[in-house]
């Protein structure tokens, strides 16, 4: 069976939307064992421990970040570029955090990373704060947090890494599509430029061909 390492800490209001989002995914994929490190349990330890001893072949990070740094729950620094980058070896990575793929992306893929999907500057998103308790039926968090996971749901298939890079791409052009349209509402046209922010520094690095 395929094995897959998520990280979902829930310590704000940013990484309780995001975990329950790829709650969602997690739930729809099948022939997967996930080992899920939700809020406590997304720290370094157990970060380190179960990809040593398991050896996950995907590896989804989710949480706040920098260039050189995908941090847990309570930002607990979980993978650090030139410290432990090298835990990545031989995994497809997805990192739903700022920056991340600037540095760290990098430095796994030559470290022995098989790819890396990330985001080069901050990952942008908004959201209804009265939608706190029901985060995947917000809207407004719909039109970030879906072109944004895209490459889960992809990767979790058995796709590409470019499969999967290029269908969030695609769903970050359909939504631009839609909000310039006279459909859209004067909220939405207003996320147009964070829209456009996220899908300009989203990248994909290293074996493009590689699949879960």
């Amino acid at each position: 069976m395929k094995r897959c390492l998520i990280t979902r800490p829930e310590h704000d209001d940013t990484t309780h939307f995001i975990s329950k989002w790829m709650k969602e995914h997690m739930d729809s994929a099948n022939g997967v064992e996930f080992i899920d490190l939700h809020r406590e349990r997304a720290n370094r330890k157990e970060v380190t421990g179960r990809l040593t001893k398991k050896n996950p072949q995907l590896v989804l990070l989710n949480g706040h970040g920098s260039d050189t740094t995908v941090a847990g729950h309570k930002d607990e620094p979980l993978i650090v570029a030139g410290e432990n980058d090298d835990l990545l070896s031989e995994k497809i990575i997805h990192a739903l955090s700022c920056k991340s793929a600037k540095i760290l992306g990098r430095k796994s893929v030559k470290t022995g990373a098989l790819a890396y999907i990330g985001y080069d500057d901050d990952f942008i998103f908004f959201y209804t704060p009265t939608m706190i308790s029901r985060p995947t039926t917000d809207n407004t968090a719909h039109l970030f947090l879906d072109p944004a996971t895209k490459p889960v749901s992809a990767l979790l298939k058995g796709q590409t890494v470019s499969e999967a890079y290029q269908k969030s791409q695609q769903a970050y052009k359909d939504q631009i599509s839609r909000l310039l349209s006279s459909k859209a509402t004067k909220e939405e046209t207003a996320m147009l430029r964070y829209l456009w922010w996220d899908m300009k520094n989203q990248v994909a690095l290293g074996d493009l061909q590689a699949s879960f």
